[in-house]
């Protein structure tokens, strides 16, 4: 099966007003950036998007805004949990015309086995009608999915395309892509590790500094892709002391101080998030200055 999730993706994030409501005109511009900066696909619903905090009916508005506002991108929705039954009812009712693929996040908190979380893929794999992304973060769900269960899910289905590996475990890193099948992707999922994992051989990344510097990262990832090292060691320097910024009082308030420094949206997140710190703002601001000079 062929797919479309190399090169730079963007974790994409939801913009709120004042009043707590979704702000469409702040996402707008968001996706034009990403259009107009060399983004592959846009990521929706993830982590970064504070989808916990999200209705069901504004999950879906979300969705189709993105999709009506794509200019042909590929839109793959994140979607994930610690009960496999609802997560296949939810892709059951989950309008997913013109989406591209599902990045599904391994369970948390009930923290299952490998065979569980074979079992959980194999189920996921079996009903959706689209690629699916497995999503490794342990440091937010509490389990990591070793390399040796995502080889074997890999080998089952056709259905199941790539791994975004957030764990920041190299060698587990490496042993996937030299095991998995050819046709089968990892895809970075820390901005950090962009240009080493490239090198190792992944595919790409799944970013969330492209939601302010899209032209940037994808340029870094593309360069690493076509071999242009030298072009893509330029690119990393510059952007690698944003990242630890960006980060360092948490995702995504560090992209939305970003974003909002940049004029694009307002400071805002929904508990339990919470904007980063005076600090940490006036901290990203200058670096960010430090960038564009």
């Amino acid at each position: 099966m062929n797919h479309v999730f190399k090169g730079a993706g963007v974790a994409l994030v939801t913009p709120f007003t004042e009043e707590n409501k979704i702000d469409f005109k702040g996402l707008e511009k968001i996706v034009r950036n990403q259009v107009n900066g060399g983004t592959d696909y846009l990521v929706v619903l993830g982590t970064t998007a504070e989808t916990p905090t999200l209705s069901t009916e504004e999950q879906h508005e979300v969705v189709n805004f993105i999709k009506d506002n794509a200019s042909g991108l590929p839109v793959v929705v994140g979607m994930g949990g610690n009960d496999t039954k609802k997560i296949l009812k939810h892709i059951d009712t989950f309008n997913l015309e013109g989406v591209s693929g599902l990045l599904i996040v391994t369970p948390y908190y009930n923290k299952p086995s490998q065979e569980g979380m074979y079992n959980h893929y194999s189920e996921i794999a079996s009903v959706s009608p689209v690629p699916v992304i497995l999503y490794n973060v342990p440091s937010r769900t509490g389990v990591n999915i070793e390399a040796d269960t995502v080889i074997k899910l890999a080998e089952l289905s056709e259905k199941i395309v790539a791994v975004k590996e957030a764990s920041g475990d190299l060698n587990q890193i490496s042993r996937i892509i030299k095991y998995a099948p050819d046709n089968f992707s990892v895809i970075s999922g820390d901005d950090a590790y962009t240009l080493p994992m490239i090198a190792l051989g992944a595919k790409g990344v799944i970013s969330v500094i492209a939601n302010a510097l899209p032209k940037e990262l994808s340029n870094l990832a593309h360069s690493a892709l076509n071999v242009n090292f030298e072009s893509a060691r330029k690119h990393h320097p510059y952007l690698s002391a944003i990242f630890k910024l960006l980060f360092k009082e948490g995702n995504p308030a560090g992209v939305k101080a970003l974003l909002n420094i940049m004029g694009l949206i307002e400071n805002k997140l929904r508990s339990p998030l919470f904007p980063v710190s005076g600090q940490a703002y006036n901290d990203i601001s200058w670096a960010y200055q430090q960038f564009i000079r």
